[in-house]
């Protein structure tokens, strides 16, 4: 159950508490990885397939068994049906909506004094997707990743996913990968399928970037791993915030938080309402709807250990309590949601009214589910095509143009001690 909270103009205590969920990397896990990463650096492919038979069971004769057959695939699409793959095509179809509008183009501007400045915008060439496997299947994953990396214009994308002893990748994670384009699979997860992206091996082609979520090995290893590639973020438990008025409806509420509550322990879920009967009835739900629920003992861990129903005087305290938490996914349940929008600053993804629940993002709205949490929704944003290209700054000057910059650029250089640079300038203009 939700436990009440009095909003006293105070809310340290609660975010201490829900940002305090990514669990600090132990020292052993930090050595672990790091070893990992150094012989996958070293050994290459030899280490790659020696790790996935010590963790995950998976054995091969061959280097060549670690990639994904074509074979595979189609059994995979067979296997699905058509109905699933119609679903996986709505999706790339909702996404590519809502993420061809994030295209960057290149610009360039003339002077009339004949200086050229511009940005050149160019795709990162080649981007890993990381696909958690195992027990968990998310195709999801792959779409919401590689739909916005193919819009960029990335040439090489391929998808990196652990295996058990069958060496069998989920049907519907082929389906998806079928369905997205991508052709190249590699049957190596953890902290070494990480490093071998990284890195690169005569079979694992060097990545530029990483992306994807993973358990704690995966998470740090792309954290040791970067500066050497790129990668999205480091994402910690998932969280919504409902924020409610007395026109809400209960069930959706209870529903709507019992359904981020029910994907982790550590798993957020808040109710910041005006509204104290309606703390009550959402109570009341949650004990209704929970008992058809298979993962009632996590949704119940979840709530109590970091659950809570907010209630505050008024809708203008709800967003500003919302700003300072800034949620990976925020609901907003009020009477004209939309005229809401404008006093949200700090949220990874918002859904307005009641027929926009969080679970349609994770899906089929077309908005990506990859998200900042723990708070970093105040600097950090959703995936998007823009986490795919680069942007390199171009700039043209004629001689007569630098001619009247040449005074000011050398003593700038020299203030800051840099005479070699006060020298590039001042050779151009020894015969003037």
């Amino acid at each position: 159950m939700l436990k009440t909270i009095i909003y006293d103009g105070h809310i340290n205590e609660i975010k201490e508490k829900l940002h305090g969920r990514k669990t600090e990397i132990s020292q052993q896990v930090n050595e672990a990885v790091l070893d990992i990463i150094k012989n996958v650096s070293i050994k290459g492919d030899k280490a790659v397939v020696d790790y996935c038979a010590q963790f995950d069971g998976f054995r091969v004769n061959t280097y060549k068994e670690l990639v994904v057959t074509k074979q595979e695939i189609m059994d995979a699409v067979t296997a699905v049906g058509n109905n699933f793959i119609r679903i996986l095509e709505r999706t790339k179809e909702q996404l590519i909506e809502y993420h061809k509008n994030q295209i960057e183009k290149s610009w360039m501007i003339t002077k009339d004094d004949g200086v050229i400045l511009g940005s050149k915008v160019t795709p990162i060439e080649t981007v890993a997707l990381y696909v958690p496997g195992g027990t968990a299947t998310y195709p999801s994953t792959v779409m919401m990743n590689a739909v916005p990396a193919i819009l960029a214009g990335v040439k090489n994308l391929y998808i990196m996913t652990p295996v058990k002893e069958d060496g069998k990748v989920s049907d519907v994670i082929l389906a998806a990968a079928y369905v997205c384009g991508i052709e190249t699979i590699y049957k190596a997860g953890g902290a070494q399928g990480i490093a071998g992206a990284a890195y690169g091996t005569k079979t694992i082609k060097k990545a530029d970037k990483i992306v994807g979520p993973g358990n704690i090995y995966v998470a740090t290893a792309k954290k040791l791993c970067y500066g050497m590639v790129d990668i999205d973020m480091i994402a910690g438990p998932s969280e919504i915030l409902v924020i409610a008025d007395s026109s809400a409806d209960p069930c959706y509420v209870a529903a709507d938080l019992m359904s981020q509550a029910e994907h982790d322990r550590l798993a957020s879920a808040i109710l910041i309402t005006t509204s104290e009967n309606l703390i009550k009835e959402v109570n009341e739900e949650i004990s209704k709807q929970i008992q058809s629920l298979p993962r009632q003992d996590i949704i119940e861990e979840s709530l109590r250990n970091y659950g809570g129903a907010i209630l505050v005087d008024s809708l203008d305290q709800a967003f500003t309590v919302a700003n300072e938490l800034a949620p990976e996914h925020l609901e907003v349940l009020t009477l004209d949601p939309i005229e809401k929008l404008p006093l949200i600053t700090h949220a990874g993804s918002i859904f307005l009214g009641a027929y926009s629940p969080e679970p349609l993002g994770d899906y089929m709205s077309g908005t990506n589910h990859v998200l900042p949490t723990g708070g970093t929704a105040k600097f950090y944003s959703a995936l998007g095509v823009y986490d795919f290209i680069k942007r390199s700054a171009f700039s043209y000057y004629p001689k007569a143009i630098l001619k009247t910059f040449k005074d000011d650029v050398t003593d700038f250089a020299l203030r800051e001690g840099l005479q070699a640079h006060a020298n590039s300038i001042q050779v151009r203009f020894k015969e003037d």
